[in-house]
């Protein structure tokens, strides 16, 4: 079963939108998500981000930042983050 939110979009395609930014998130295997800028300003987010730092400080050889928590934590700390 699959689903769509607005505010995010996982996608396999290189290109990203202006205004939008590309991430990395899974445990073992991870999945691209394109979320937009204004995601930064939010504490929420900037969490995700300092976990991210700290467990992998700012290499990330996917081309995207790669956010250290499950997919399903990530959809549904962005969903509180899209309202």
């Amino acid at each position: 079963m699959g689903f769509r939110l607005p505010q995010i979009a996982s996608t396999k395609t290189p290109d990203i939108p202006k205004g939008y930014f590309a991430v990395y998130v899974g445990e073992s295997q991870k999945k691209r998500f394109v979320v937009p800028i204004s995601y930064l300003n939010q504490p929420l987010f900037q969490d995700l981000l300092s976990q991210a730092e700290e467990e992998f400080g700012y290499h990330h050889p996917m081309g995207g930042i790669t956010i250290p928590c499950s997919e399903d934590t990530f959809i549904d700390l962005t969903s509180c983050l899209s309202v």
